[in-house]
């Protein structure tokens, strides 16, 4: 009886280091695979910000996820460990980036609603504006919010399918004359 179950534990064992499921080495592809898709989402995320697709506060939040994977990657970088490991990096990777391209198409369908450029400028100075200490905390929070409003608003119409009507194109449009002569104090 024990002979037999001693014949099945290695019988079993002997599988599973055949399938390579326990198996523990270096992946030397993988390691690539990741260090490339990690450049490609730095520089998405650069593009997104030069081209207002991205907020400051998006692009840090992506880079800081960013961020948490690449410890992770420097972990197992070099070192004998599972696929399975592998395999988690590279699914984040493959989410971060997905999130992030959802992000940057969102910009993009403000961008066709006519806005989209008035919206991206409009950032660009709120955030020169913190930056340079022109700008106060408090306004710049405000004025950030309202920014934010608009850019929701108009994501929300261009979401539904259906293009904006003049009314709603109107409506944008002096929300965000209004912002613009309010951040001219602070030039």
């Amino acid at each position: 009886m024990k002979k037999n179950i001693y014949i099945t534990v290695l019988v079993v064992f002997g599988l599973a280091l055949f399938t390579g499921c326990v198996t523990v080495q270096t992946w030397p592809d993988d390691e690539r695979n990741a260090e490339n898709k990690m450049v490609v989402l730095q520089g998405k995320i650069g593009d997104g910000l030069k081209t207002g697709a991205l907020t400051p506060d998006q692009s840090q939040m992506y880079l800081t996820k960013l961020k948490d994977i690449q410890t992770d990657y420097a972990a197992l970088r070099n070192k004998r460990v599972y696929r399975s490991e592998w395999t988690s990096i590279h699914a984040r990777l493959d989410a971060l980036g997905a999130e992030i391209d959802r992000a940057r198409g969102r910009a993009t369908r403000i961008e066709e609603s006519g806005n989209g450029s008035r919206i991206a400028a409009l950032q660009r100075r709120i955030d020169d504006g913190r930056a340079s200490g022109r700008l106060p905390m408090t306004e710049g929070r405000a004025y950030q919010s309202r920014l934010d409003s608009i850019r929701s608003d108009s994501l929300r119409m261009t979401e539904a399918g259906r293009s904006i009507s003049q009314v709603e194109k109107e409506d944008l449009s002096r929300r965000l004359d209004a912002l613009e002569k309010d951040l001219e104090r602070y030039r």
